[in-house]
């Protein structure tokens, strides 16, 4: 009932003695609470939470306009919701070094498991489209270092993405994921690899966690969970799946409707009343108090 038993303290332990287990966690992306907690039922380890998908909840493009205060705020309903351990994107740490430490502190206290900082530009861009900016290799660093010597939990994991493989190719991705590790990195987030040789080349490079991002309509072939666990990849995310199939169908269905006026042909689509019932926890409501919650839950 109401929110996740385990403490964020505890997600972030059993998270980071699962990760050092090397095998492959996988991480689908929570478009909001509810998604979060379906993700759980069905048995993943973990929950992403998109910085694309908190700009599109938003009705914005994922062009760096919203804010820490928004994606913490977010990034706090979602991880409560779940007994397993989120990851937030926090794209470039919301301004300067100084920032990037408050980002860390703030997203601890929203629960959350761990982030990844990016080595873009302000303002940032998607990760898989052209046109892409890196910062230098000092401001690259800088970032990485602050987030490290701002966390209070030591098991908050700071995670570096970097972008430079779009803009100067594999051996400069190779080379900064090396420096980002030395300046305290605990993972490393290769985005736009564009063939599981590619993700061998970074896994060669470093000895630490690395995520491949499997997003759809982007630069990377949709590689499986087995492929990626065969060369080495650690967390495998897909950040904005959820969000594509939900808007894909709730499109559909505004058609059913504007078509032949009901939806009684797309009852078989729809999640039950049942179902979301019980993913919400009625019962569990309706006994802690019968004298307040004196409903009864249909079948």
């Amino acid at each position: 009932m109401l929110y996740a038993q385990t403490t964020p303290a505890d997600k972030r332990a059993a998270f980071r003695e699962r990760l050092a287990s090397g095998e492959l966690l996988r991480f689908p992306g929570a478009f909001n609470p509810l998604s979060a907690r379906l993700i759980e039922r069905k048995g993943f380890e973990g929950v992403y939470i998109s910085g694309a998908v908190l700009s599109a909840d938003l009705g914005l493009p994922d062009i760096g306009l919203t804010t820490l205060t928004e994606v913490a705020g977010r990034g706090r309903q979602i991880a409560r919701m779940t007994e397993l351990p989120a990851i937030i994107d926090a794209d470039t740490g919301f301004g300067e070094p100084m920032n990037v430490a408050r980002t860390v502190q703030e997203l601890e206290d929203a629960g959350l498991a761990g982030l990844h900082i990016e080595d873009q530009v302000n303002p940032k861009r998607c990760g898989h489209l052209d046109g892409k900016q890196v910062v230098d290799e000092h401001t690259a660093l800088q970032r990485i270092a602050a987030a490290v010597d701002a966390r209070r939990d030591p098991n908050f994991l700071v995670m570096a993405r970097t972008d430079i493989r779009a803009v100067d190719g594999l051996d400069a991705a190779a080379d900064r994921a090396k420096k980002l590790v030395d300046a305290g990195a605990d993972a490393i987030f290769p985005e736009a690899m564009a063939s599981l040789e590619e993700f061998a080349a970074i896994r060669a490079a470093v000895d630490v966690p690395l995520l491949a991002n499997m997003t759809e309509f982007g630069k990377s072939e949709l590689f499986t969970v087995q492929q990626l666990a065969d060369v080495g990849m650690n967390i495998v995310i897909w950040p904005v799946s959820l969000l594509r199939i939900a808007m894909g169908a709730a499109g559909r269905a505004l058609d059913e409707l504007t078509d032949a006026g009901s939806l009684t042909a797309m009852l078989g689509e729809m999640q039950h009343r049942a179902d979301l019932y019980d993913l919400i926890d009625y019962e569990g409501y309706n006994h802690f108090d019968t004298s307040i919650f004196n409903f009864t839950v249909a079948r």
